[in-house]
């Protein structure tokens, strides 16, 4: 039966015309090249090489069938260089560090095609808030974390984005906006104001703050979503939160976007001062591979987030 070894010989062969010198070259003795010769002529049934005044020429049918073996041995050294360029990543764990809201969305599709591709990595997730993700990059107790509107330059694979919007009782007098208007952030922090956070340092507050305003009236201040859309239920105030906490149902409750729009990214990122190791790399090369120029986002039920395919 012919192998690989019977493949090197022909190419062998046809690269020093002559068989003994072959057989040399790729530690075959010169009876056993002589027959691994034989044997291939003899299964394709055809002579690919003549003999003439010592030297072993390719005949025309001969001169293809080792072009072909030759694509064909390029080829091997091409898996087997890719293989042995991927080794390092074959094993490992990652030190993944996440709030909540993205740990239960965002993560979860997008880590079991992680596991498929890549069996060996482990990726041990950490469910923290916003502000403890930078704590425990900068500490290196973990090896990446998700951001909030990570800087441009920063080493960082896009999950998606969101809008932030308002939410307020449906007998408000700017629960009468249409959408094409929307309410502006300056209008929301006159009104009486339910805080809600999510337990991240970028809510209403922060927002206003960086726009230059205070929010004037605050009645209320939580810690979950779900509770403040309880509260604006309950005319305590409006609110203004991610457009992707928002929940399935909104009886008595009106949403209105927030005109100029207003968005949030999440990212994948390391340390800023930290190279990420190869195991990091191949899930951040993931991620770029799927948004290869930022887009990939697919609009459904008013957010805004990456698509993955489970």
């Amino acid at each position: 039966m012919m192998n690989l070894m019977h493949w090197r010989m022909v190419v062998a062969v046809a690269d020093t015309g002559n068989i003994t010198r072959a057989a040399e070259r790729i530690g075959m003795t010169q009876s056993g090249a002589s027959q691994a010769l034989a044997l291939i002529e003899e299964t394709l049934g055809v002579q690919l090489f003549s003999r003439e005044n010592r030297q072993t020429l390719p005949t025309a049918i001969g001169l293809p069938v080792i072009e072909q073996a030759r694509t064909m041995l390029v080829a091997l050294e091409n898996i087997r260089s890719t293989v042995d360029a991927t080794k390092d990543i074959q094993r490992g764990t990652i030190r993944l560090a996440s709030f909540p809201l993205v740990l239960t969305t965002f993560l979860p599709p997008l880590l079991r095609q992680f596991n498929r591709l890549y069996p060996g990595i482990q990726v041990v997730a950490l469910e923290v808030s916003d502000d403890e993700v930078e704590t425990l990059l900068s500490d290196g107790l973990v090896d990446v974390g998700v951001a909030l509107n990570p800087a441009p330059a920063r080493n960082a694979g896009r999950l998606g984005r969101d809008a932030w919007v308002a939410v307020l009782p449906g007998g408000h007098p700017l629960a009468r906006r249409s959408n094409e208007q929307g309410v502006s952030l300056e209008e929301l922090a006159e009104q009486p104001f339910v805080l809600a956070t999510g337990g991240c340092s970028t809510n209403a507050r922060s927002l206003a703050a960086d726009a230059g305003l205070q929010l004037l009236d605050v009645r209320a201040e939580v810690r979950e979503w779900s509770s403040a859309f309880t509260l604006v239920r309950e005319n305590i105030g409006v609110t203004l939160v991610p457009e992707m906490t928002l929940p399935t149902h909104r009886q008595g409750l009106r949403v209105v976007p927030v005109m100029p729009r207003i968005d949030r990214e999440f990212a994948l990122v390391v340390a800023p001062d930290k190279e990420p190791s190869a195991a990091v790399r191949a899930l951040l090369g993931m991620l770029a591979d799927r948004n290869p120029c930022g887009s990939g986002l697919a609009r459904d039920g008013g957010v805004t987030f990456n698509t993955f395919v489970d």
